[in-house]
């Protein structure tokens, strides 16, 4: 990267990442299941993004470009963890990327909303078990600690808790979407 940009070209790349980010966000949480890993790749697009942000063409939206950064750190990743053939297929992330760049403007606002409703649904003690696992980056053995139980049943009550916001997203975005 080259450190001498002037600070319009910080400033022009620090704003299109700003409205890209949500879509690579959601693009790379849906081929990666690891939180950790997750946000570790989205950090890692970012980088790379700054670092070949002279590369770009403004001619052409700067999601798309994000998103095809995000595909090669997503494979990237799973070639580092020496697994041959990632979750989903490189068709369907080249599908997945370009359903997100189609709609990205008005299905962050939604989605976000959505996810704001859902979160508020959500009873305090999962609250408590998603906060300490995701805000706070604690480890399963210690939510295991705070809770009173094992880590194998605190990954069973988080793996439930996903699995009711992810259908709780699903009904609240469709309902966004009907007239």
């Amino acid at each position: 990267m080259d450190v001498n940009w002037d600070a319009d070209q910080r400033q022009a790349m620090a704003s299109l990442w700003l409205e890209a980010e949500p879509a690579v966000r959601a693009y790379v949480f849906a081929a990666v299941r690891n939180f950790q890993d997750a946000e570790d790749v989205v950090q890692q697009t970012a980088l790379t993004a700054a670092r070949r942000f002279d590369e770009f063409d403004a001619t052409r939206p700067f999601v798309a470009w994000a998103l095809w950064l995000a595909k090669s750190r997503i494979i990237d990743h799973y070639r580092a963890r020496g697994r041959q053939r990632a979750i989903f297929s490189e068709t369907l992330l080249d599908g997945i990327a370009e359903a997100l760049v189609e709609r990205q403007p008005a299905r962050v606002s939604t989605y976000a909303v959505a996810l704001e409703r859902c979160l508020d649904k959500v009873p305090p003690k999962s609250r408590r078990l998603l906060d300490m696992r995701y805000a706070d980056d604690a480890s399963m053995e210690t939510i295991a600690a705070a809770i009173g139980s094992t880590a194998g049943a605190v990954r069973v009550m988080l793996f439930r808790i996903r699995n009711l916001l992810a259908e709780c997203l699903h009904s609240e975005l469709a309902a966004d979407e009907r007239p």
